[in-house]
This record gives structure tokens, C-alpha cells and sequence, in this order.
């Protein structure tokens, strides 16, 4: 079953991870939807994630999961960006990515039954 997930990127400047190979490029809500979309459809980010990790072999294989499915809308709104996330992705692995791409820099605002 599939979750709608409603994420805000408050300063899309701001919305980049940790690991700069890993984080959001993007300057568009557009770009914004496009890399996340692409982070959830494939297990590309997830893979670069992985072999930078101390033992790539212990990672929970779980986490590799991917939605060729997944549909995300972006939307700038004012200053700040909204994305709308369309998944059958488990929670854990969904905010995972989003982690990698934005950092702290985005909040949950609203999750329904897609």
C-alpha cells in the first residue's frame, strides 16, 4: 500500500546532507522532486551511501529497497519548497534518503493513504 508523504524544504539552499557526493544538487523545486523521485525509484544514492560506510557488507540489505513506482511533485510555494511523495516505501528507508538529500533541512508536515 502506498503513502503520501507531505515535505517541506523551509530554504532549498539549506536542504543538502551531510555527505556532499550523497546530498541534493538541485536549485529547483522541480530538480528537488527529480533527485528524490530518482533516489527512491533506483538504489543508486543508496549503493554510493553504502560502500562509504566502515563495513558495506553490515548494512541491512532492507534499506536497499526501491519503489520504480515512487512519484514525487515539487512545487516551489513563496520561499520555501513543497514536495508531495508518492511511495510503498517502509517509513524508515523513505526518511533515510531524504536524510542523505536534505540534511535537517526538510520537515514532515502531513502523511496519508495515497
Amino acid at each position: 500500500m502506498a503513502t503520501r508523504y507531505y515535505i517541506s524544504l523551509p530554504d532549498g539552499a539549506r536542504a543538502r546532507g551531510a555527505t556532499p557526493g550523497l546530498s541534493f544538487t538541485a536549485q529547483s523545486a522541480e530538480g528537488f522532486a527529480e533527485e528524490l523521485q530518482a533516489a527512491l525509484r533506483t538504489n543508486v544514492l543508496f549503493e554510493r551511501w553504502r560502500k562509504l560506510q566502515p563495513e558495506p557488507d553490515d548494512v541491512d540489505p532492507a534499506m536497499a529497497a526501491t519503489d520504480p513506482n515512487a512519484i514525487v511533485v515539487g512545487k516551489q510555494d513563496d520561499l520555501h519548497i513543497d514536495l508531495v511523495v508518492t511511495t510503498s516505501l517502509p517509513g524508515a528507508v523513505f526518511k533515510q534518503r531524504l536524510r542523505l538529500l536534505a540534511g535537517s533541512g526538510w520537515e514532515l508536515r502531513d502523511v496519508t493513504a495515497a
